[in-house]
């Protein structure tokens, strides 16, 4: 089987980390995002992952030559030279994606974080013998979203965009598996899938939708981000992951790098991902953060809601929270307090942030 990620472009809303790295390759719970979605993959038999990329295809095959050696799963690149929206990347990598089998292939957005299901999904497309299958997840307020209206077998009806009205609280949620015939509804220019494609699949009564078990969010906002995590490590406490870091240190569910060390008297968590090569020093508090790769947190200092970017120290009896994002190499001095301080790469503070604002 093989599968097409739409990583598309910029990674705006995730910036400052996206200046260092591609949005996919920024680390999610200690492993590049985009991981979780390729092992995820290999585990139900797929042999080739397609990336439909507008950026830097270089630094993401770099990246990923590693892992396609480790996993033993082949990553190439389709690159578009102009934005095509959902569904032109597919009309682009039409000849990667059929294989001659017949197979169905998936197809995934790149921001998507749940617990990939994919062995259902393959089932639940087999049974009901349609064109397509999208996954949805079930959401408190259907209004902000479009909302899928489908039956109780799972045949979708129509779409319904930012409803006024009640119709349904299911959403698509990212995670697709087409039969190769669904390419010859897609043109080679920007379209949307989910606008265009879909509604027509939805006509002709072939497309059907599985509910997602478990959670999901969309990570690409930092907000979304740190609430992804909790929902990611909930979801390993419950598969009693052994992970999760254990000790009268911790609280709640907590990642940390083996090789990361921790110092005497600090309390860790809940929802706190601390990267490889990180050092905390003594009487560290951290909650509701991620800590990258190679930082160093000193003595006495306080984090929460935030994300600290690679390689970046944090001082002494600093206090950083109310979604805080430190890019890559900041360097934020002793007693300084950051309200939400949004900081780019290569910096160093050393005055407060008083109130949410952009670092350059």
């Amino acid at each position: 089987m093989r599968a097409l990620i739409l990583v598309g472009g910029f990674g705006t809303r995730l910036r400052p980390l996206t200046l260092s790295f591609p949005k996919p390759l920024v680390d999610f719970a200690n492993k590049p995002m985009i991981l979780h979605q390729i092992e995820a993959l290999k585990d139900v038999g797929v042999t080739e992952v397609v990336l439909a990329i507008n950026y830097r295809p270089e630094v993401m095959l770099n990246f990923l030559k590693d892992f396609e050696d480790k996993l033993g799963i082949k990553i190439t690149c389709s690159q578009e030279t102009e934005p095509l929206g959902t569904a032109g990347p597919l009309a682009l990598a039409r000849d990667r994606l059929m294989d001659g089998s017949g197979e169905p292939f998936f197809v995934l957005n790149s921001d998507v974080i749940s617990e990939y299901p994919f062995a259902e999904l393959i089932q639940f497309h087999k049974s009901h013998g349609g064109e397509a299958t999208i996954m949805v997840t079930k959401v408190d307020e259907p209004s902000k979203y479009g909302v899928v209206v489908m039956d109780e077998s799972g045949k979708v009806d129509r779409f319904v965009e930012k409803p006024k009205v009640f119709v349904g609280n299911k959403i698509n949620a990212g995670i697709y598996l087409l039969n190769p015939s669904v390419l010859d509804r897609i043109e080679l220019r920007p379209t949307s899938i989910e606008k265009e494609v879909f509604p027509k699949i939805a006509a002709d009564q072939k497309l059907h939708a599985m509910v997602l078990p478990g959670f999901w969010m969309d990570i690409g906002q930092p907000k979304d981000y740190i609430t992804g995590l909790r929902l990611y490590l909930e979801s390993l406490r419950k598969k009693a992951s052994p992970k999760l870091a254990t000790g009268s240190h911790i609280v709640g569910n907590v990642l940390a790098h083996e090789n990361a060390v921790i110092g005497e008297g600090c309390l860790i968590g809940p929802d706190v991902a601390i990267g490889p090569g990180c050092v905390i020093e003594s009487g560290v508090r951290l909650s509701r953060c991620t800590v990258m790769r190679g930082v160093r947190i000193k003595k006495h200092a306080c984090i929460s809601s935030s994300i600290i970017g690679w390689h970046s120290t944090v001082g002494q009896w600093a206090r950083i929270e109310n979604m805080t994002i430190l890019g890559e190499d900041v360097h934020v001095s002793d007693e300084i307090y950051s309200n939400g301080g949004v900081v780019l790469p290569h910096k160093e503070i050393k005055s407060s942030i008083l109130k949410p604002e952009i670092v350059m």
